[in-house]
């Protein structure tokens, strides 16, 4: 499969013996990607420039008519690795060799949804554009709640917004409501909850449903946000009516986000506003954010 991390192209394979390869998706010889689709299978990487050709374990093994090039070596031309991890369904690669363990920064968001998600099974993916910096969306999603009864109406009335409960940890940080039925009384055991992992991801699961969110940052003014889909495969009738409709719901939620979201852009580049607090009862999460991106930056300087 392949992807970009904040305009670097990746790719990920995995190879016979089923080991997990994550490489920078170019070329060694004039920086040409190797694969183009999304997602697929293939027992060899070749460029589609020179034909210069890797096996999946990153190594140069073909280079069509280089006869003869001074103190050319393949072996020191393979491609460039990267780190990567596995859980559940998710893949997650980091430039950046690190000690810490994918599950160590996920935690401990493993350990809770270790029964939920591992079992869901991927649907669907959609896109959306917004006209706002990313951290804006970032804010939006970890306010808490506070904004579920004047920004999604719809949304309203399925949560118990009065246990409405907010927990912070290293990296990561969980919002979670009781699902309420038609009666407005809640769910034993029905639980939506919205988990953030610094710094882009954001992972809602409810009751057989999951959306993966990253956002991914397209310069000061805009972002990109890419939800992907799984459920509990059922076998039920009606089971894809179902995934439609929650799709359907998901959609118009962040309709109703990026319309929020862009509209408090316009008023942070506008000049008008200047600082504003956090709700002690509601926006902790977001708090928490802030800082880790203080953090973060002030250890890339």
């Amino acid at each position: 499969l392949t992807a970009e991390l904040a305009g670097v192209p990746i790719l990920v394979v995995r190879d016979a013996d089923g080991t997990l390869r994550a490489f920078l998706n170019v070329c060694r010889h004039r920086a040409a990607p190797l694969l183009t689709e999304p997602c697929g299978h293939a027992t060899k990487l070749r460029c589609r420039y020179h034909g210069w050709t890797y096996d999946l374990a990153g190594k140069l093994r073909g280079t069509p008519e280089f006869d003869g090039v001074a103190e050319f070596r393949r072996e020191d031309h393979g491609l460039i690795e990267i780190s990567v991890a596995q859980w559940g369904p998710l893949v997650a690669v980091c430039r950046q060799r690190t000690e810490q363990s994918l599950e160590g920064h996920l935690a401990p968001l493993p350990q809770r949804l270790a029964d939920d998600f591992e079992k869901l099974l991927f649907a669907e993916r959609r896109e959306y554009e917004l006209r706002c910096n990313w951290k804006v969306f970032v804010d939006n999603y970890l306010d808490g709640g506070y904004h579920v009864n004047t920004v999604h109406p719809g949304l309203a009335g399925l949560l118990d917004y009065s246990q409405y409960r907010t927990e912070t940890f290293a990296q990561t940080s969980l919002q979670s409501s009781p699902l309420q039925g038609n009666d407005g009384t809640a769910r034993p055991g029905r639980l939506a909850q919205y988990w953030y992992v610094f710094p882009n991801l954001m992972i809602n699961v409810y009751d057989g449903v999951a959306d993966v969110n990253v956002v991914y940052p397209m310069g000061p003014e805009r972002c990109r946000v890419v939800f992907d889909f799984y459920f509990a495969s059922t076998g039920i009738v009606g089971e894809k009516e179902f995934q439609q409709k929650s799709i359907a719901t998901a959609h118009e939620i962040q309709l109703e986000d990026a319309g929020i979201c862009e509209e408090v852009h316009r008023g942070l580049a506008s000049g008008a506003f200047d600082t504003g607090r956090f709700s002690v009862k509601r926006e902790n999460a977001g708090y928490h954010f802030h800082q880790l991106l203080a953090r973060s930056l002030r250890e890339a300087v």
